[in-house]
């Protein structure tokens, strides 16, 4: 009797443990062909904590502080749930250990009414995120949420891309889906299938004298409310690839 209560607790004990596993597997990202997992569904590894505008005009000491407080509050302030990568709209932005150049990157998104956000590539802002139900304000005549989502936000006023194409948003509750192509200083954005940006050239914030830097790490924006990312998967596109789609004069898919 003891041996069959020992064999049912022991079976019982590998279908839950079984089902577990089928659990972590369902939630682990599966990358497209040719593409890598920038978060991997389980925890923060291959991240940090880093807000650029925080500090910048800091030096020496003061600014070694502030990069490491920084890294510290990361885990404060995101978190995983449910295979997701979720912020509250507070804390330094979701930051890749590692650095990129000429790349395409996907992921999905979903946020809610009132919040800011936006993707920094290399280390840049921004392909922006609106909440674009937001209406338009004559006062401030740059900002134009109403437009939609995947627009260059940083670059000046009525310049190429820093509006988008189309509103392409999906109500809120609904994921958003980006593909997002960085060759050079050029950038496409795709937003739910649809063209936003086609292949404007992404100013270099820090130093609109200067082009894009040629590497940075990616980096998730936090502004204003819950923010949620998922299936977050890179391509680095190598040179030869690179030039032919630099030299494109159009839309190139």
């Amino acid at each position: 009797m003891k041996r069959c209560l020992h064999l049912i607790v022991h079976c019982a004990t590998a279908l839950v443990l079984a089902g577990i596993g089928a659990t972590i597997r369902a939630e682990e990202p599966a990358p497209p062909e040719g593409f890598r997992a920038l978060f991997n569904g389980k925890d923060l590894s291959g991240w940090y904590g880093l807000n650029p505008h925080n500090g910048t005009k800091l030096q020496g000491d003061a600014k070694e502080a502030n990069l490491k407080q920084q890294r510290e509050d990361f885990p404060k302030h995101w978190r995983v749930e449910n295979g997701e990568l979720v912020n509250a709209g507070t804390g330094p932005y979701a930051t890749t250990e590692a650095e990129f150049g000429d790349i395409e990157l996907r992921l999905e998104y979903k946020t809610v009414p009132g919040a800011d956000s936006g993707i920094y590539l290399r280390g840049t802002p921004q392909v922006q995120i609106w909440d674009s139900n937001q209406k338009f304000d004559p006062k401030n005549p740059n900002r134009k949420p109403h437009l939609g989502s995947g627009g260059l936000f940083n670059n000046t006023p009525d310049a190429p891309g820093r509006d988008p194409l189309v509103l392409a948003d999906k109500p809120f509750g609904e994921w958003n889906q980006f593909r997002i192509r960085q060759v050079g200083t050029r950038t496409w954005v795709w937003l739910n299938d649809k063209l936003v940006v086609d292949g404007a050239a992404m100013e270099n914030y820090w130093d609109r004298s200067q082009p894009l830097p040629a590497k940075g790490p990616i980096m998730l924006q936090t502004h204003g409310g819950e923010i949620r990312w998922r299936n977050l998967f890179v391509r680095e596109i190598p040179p030869e690839e690179a030039k032919s789609l630099s030299s494109a004069p159009g839309t190139s898919r």
